[in-house]
């Protein structure tokens, strides 16, 4: 099947006979899955297998070598990159990007409030501890205010408090008809609508 992927006016998640390369190596092959609005998909698998990949690919940021992934067209990734301006204050640093989505305050402090993190507004990014840069992460995500949340281990760092935190938006975005893909070795307190069984290929090998 030939390379396409289309983000238009689609309210599911489909992917249709996905391949993913990285490095001429291939890390799945004819993959299928649906996400209907307010269903969450958990992605699982060993280190390696293509996780954190496949997220990528469904946010737009990689393609797939052959099959096609429908997606709705706001989506929002929440991985190991924090893309926030860490010499900022909080409050300015989502500011940011708030201003680029045509957002005002009042959805930065809504963010900052999902995440637990209103009382740390005007501290610099950069003294963060691992556990409030992972919320603001959860932050940036929030304020996207995107109909698709794709999590590449949206738990690490948290502590219970945090974990359980998390689980109350999750389930509001669900609510809302949000639809959720996240990849976590860490419990979240949702209910999964399926799991998504990533297995390494018995030989990881050149695509052809």
């Amino acid at each position: 099947m030939s390379k396409s992927q289309s983000t238009g006016s689609n309210n599911r998640l489909v992917a249709e006979s996905l391949d993913c390369v990285r490095g001429e190596r291939t890390l799945f092959r004819n993959l299928n899955f649906t996400l209907e609005p307010g269903q969450a998909g958990l992605l699982t698998g060993p280190n390696g297998v293509g996780k954190s990949s496949l997220l990528r690919l469904l946010a737009g940021l990689l393609e797939p070598v052959a099959g096609i992934c429908n997606a709705p067209e706001t989506k929002a990734l929440c991985d190991d990159r924090l893309a926030l301006d860490e010499h900022l204050p909080l409050e300015q640093a989502l500011g940011f990007w708030a201003k680029l989505d045509g957002k005002d305050r009042a959805a930065t402090a809504g963010a900052m409030e999902r995440a637990g993190l209103s009382h740390l507004a005007e501290v610099p990014v950069r003294y963060f501890s691992t556990g409030q840069r992972q919320r603001a992460r959860l932050a940036r995500t929030y304020l996207a205010d995107a109909k698709l949340w794709l999590l590449d281990e949206p738990a690490n760092g948290l502590d219970t408090a945090s974990v359980e935190q998390l689980g109350r938006v999750l389930q509001s975005h669900l609510d809302h008809d949000g639809i959720i893909l996240a990849a976590s070795h860490i419990p979240l307190p949702i209910a999964f609508d399926c799991t998504l069984a990533l297995e390494p290929l018995e030989e990881l090998e050149a695509y052809s």
